[in-house]
């Protein structure tokens, strides 16, 4: 029979270590790493003059969606800025990385990541989708931060056959969906099935309305 009595002070821990499945592969928690990353380069993009917003997990974090910030920051910025704003980012001794991709220039921070966007899941960023952000505080800075309904749109169109868990996204369509145009959703992702899956999913669990025929695509809350 094993020993009764207490177990010893960091047992648990000695067991997670050695593999207890409580423990494994949980990936850290960069939040306050990353929002101060964050403030950083807000700073150095409302300075350089030019337009932008605030998108990915930190502009869902920004609407007060609890999530865990773990992999980088986002920023959208129109393509024709982007050699500017890498200038002053660069100067401000952000490390700069051009990746193969064209859509995007990466820089690194203090060991945190940052992505500087010209096109979200295929569409060009442009000066109308930035003009329609929302200024919010990120960590009590306040900065644009990508609308509501553009954020919707871009999740669910980054959606495919190889990418399509919906997991995270549910709880952020839950706290979002009565700021969202859920009918505008609909008109532009309508030719892609995983989004279309997405948003049968949420008609089933009756977070947004299973008609899409409200006058402005909400729901009651």
């Amino acid at each position: 029979m094993p020993p009764s009595g207490p177990r010893p002070l960091g047992a648990g821990v000695t067991a997670r270590a050695a593999g207890d499945h409580r423990g494994r592969n949980l990936p850290p928690d960069h939040t306050q790493a990353i929002l101060e990353v964050t403030k950083e380069v807000a700073a150095v993009l409302k300075g350089s003059g030019c337009p932008f917003a605030l998108v990915g997990s930190v502009a869902v974090y920004a609407y007060g969606i609890p999530v865990r910030l773990q992999h980088d920051v986002d920023f959208a910025v129109r393509r024709e800025d982007a050699e500017e704003v890498t200038r002053l980012l660069a100067e401000r001794g952000v490390e700069i990385v051009e990746p193969p991709e064209d859509w995007l220039v990466k820089g690194r921070r203090r060991g945190e990541d940052i992505d500087l966007i010209f096109a979200l899941a295929g569409r060009p960023v442009t000066s109308e989708l930035l003009d329609r952000s929302v200024t919010l505080p990120v960590d009590s800075v306040h900065m644009p931060v990508i609308e509501p309904t553009d954020l919707m749109i871009g999740r669910l169109a980054a959606f495919s056959e190889h990418h399509c868990d919906f997991g995270p996204l549910l709880p952020v369509a839950r706290g979002l969906r009565e700021r969202v145009d859920w009918n505008r959703v609909r008109e532009e992702t309508g030719d892609r099935p995983m989004a279309a899956a997405f948003l049968y999913l949420l008609e089933l669990l009756d977070v947004i309305d299973g008609h899409g025929d409200r006058e402005d695509g909400r729901t009651d809350g």
